[in-house]
């Protein structure tokens, strides 16, 4: 499901048992994520299925990238493999607002 960064925050904070899952390359990861985000690269292919299979499908997922796409095909994925619970953050890391570690 796609969420404005308005909506994604608010339903966030709202949330029990929540993940904020950063679908971007190592390099970006570098240059800053928001906070308390884990890091599973959509690029590494079947790795990355690997990883997204072993997470706790009863969690809810927000999940983002740099400007949408990669975390809204994420979302795809993570809905195929059963997870009921992923959120896309519209916009990514470019119109991100929050704050950044």
């Amino acid at each position: 499901m796609n969420l404005s960064q308005e909506d994604w925050v608010a339903q966030m904070a709202s949330d029990e048992n929540v993940v904020i899952l950063d679908v971007r390359t190592e390099d970006e990861v570098n240059e800053g994520m928001i906070p308390n985000a884990i890091n599973i690269d959509i690029h590494k292919g079947q790795e990355f299925i690997s990883e997204i299979e072993a997470l706790d499908k009863d969690k809810k997922y927000y999940v983002y990238c740099r400007s949408g796409m990669r975390s809204q095909k994420a979302c795809e994925i993570m809905n195929e493999l059963g997870f009921d619970h992923a959120y896309n953050l519209l916009g990514g890391m470019l119109e991100w607002e929050g704050e950044i570690e």
